[in-house]
């Protein structure tokens, strides 16, 4: 296996002759705060370029020795990928992904390196499964926009008032303070649930499909994004996940930009417009201000 500091060292050769892909996170704070493992695998060699639930279905992928819950699936870098948007695809964590492949701490990829992905089993065979029903809606195609709705909308055109007891209650019994829950909803979608950002964000909360498939695992069962109650809970656990690693205004800043990056970068001009709205808008409503 080649030394971390022969790898460093190539990578640093190529940077010169290559382009680079940096990692982004917009839109992808559901891959942040993962542990990261404690020493460098070693793997053997699986399919390149499959989405991982087709790899995992066809009992494909290899062990990552001392990680039970995952597999390792090659892939070979091309341009436009991300640390993050390559989590996503294989529902693997950013964090491990990076540190498998010694990538550190900003992430960067190199067109044409090949890399191993530590797919999480139990999201991807419950997303395969899910996608394997007949008529099932809980998994879109890759290949359709991000924007087309493939899953029943539940509770969509409620009132605001509606909405906001909904995001309240939930806060409340996930230990969340419901003002700061009722500021990202105001921020995100003003108590809109009929919302899909061109991102594919859903909801009151705005929450990626991919998000709420992670969240899932925090609450025992599937969420549908899609559907109100389910679309608050996944955002309000995800601002849970965030303040158990980080608080106050970094842990706004988070479920905007990601925790990883603002980490490693610290705030976006757009991060600190948004978690300026968001403090302005949390201190009006402990005063009792209602928008609707």
């Amino acid at each position: 296996m080649i030394s971390p500091a022969a790898r460093r060292n190539t990578r640093r050769l190529l940077r010169r002759v290559t382009a680079t892909v940096t990692v982004t996170t917009a839109g992808s704070v559901l891959l942040l705060g993962s542990p990261v493992p404690a020493s460098s695998p070693t793997w053997a060699p699986d399919r390149d370029g499959a989405d991982a639930e087709l790899v995992l279905a066809s009992a494909d992928g290899t062990r990552w020795p001392g990680h039970p819950g995952r597999r390792l699936v090659r892939h070979t870098v091309r341009p436009g990928d991300t640390a993050t948007g390559l989590a996503v695809r294989y529902h693997a964590w950013t964090r491990e992904l990076q540190a498998i492949n010694h990538l550190g701490r900003h992430g960067t990829l190199y067109v044409g390196d090949r890399i191993r992905i530590p797919v999480v089993v139990a999201a991807a065979r419950k997303a395969h499964r899910h996608a394997a029903k007949p008529g099932s809606t809980g998994a879109r195609s890759p290949r359709r926009p991000a924007h087309r709705v493939t899953h029943p909308w539940r509770l969509a055109d409620v009132s605001q008032a509606k909405v906001r007891r909904v995001v309240v209650k939930t806060a409340r019994k996930h230990g969340v303070d419901p003002h700061l829950a009722l500021a990202v909803a105001w921020q995100e979608s003003g108590w809109q649930q009929r919302r899909i950002s061109s991102a594919g964000a859903i909801g009151v909360m705005q929450v990626l499909p991919g998000t709420a498939s992670w969240m899932s695992t925090y609450v025992g069962y599937e969420l549908n994004p899609y559907g109100l109650y389910d679309n608050v809970t996944a955002g309000v656990v995800l601002l849970k996940f965030l303040n158990g690693r980080t608080s106050g205004r970094k842990a706004v800043a988070s479920y905007y930009q990601g925790l990883g990056s603002v980490q490693d970068h610290g705030f976006y001009r757009s991060t600190k417009s948004y978690v300026r709205n968001v403090v302005h808008l949390r201190q009006r409503m402990e005063k009792g201000w209602n928008p609707v």
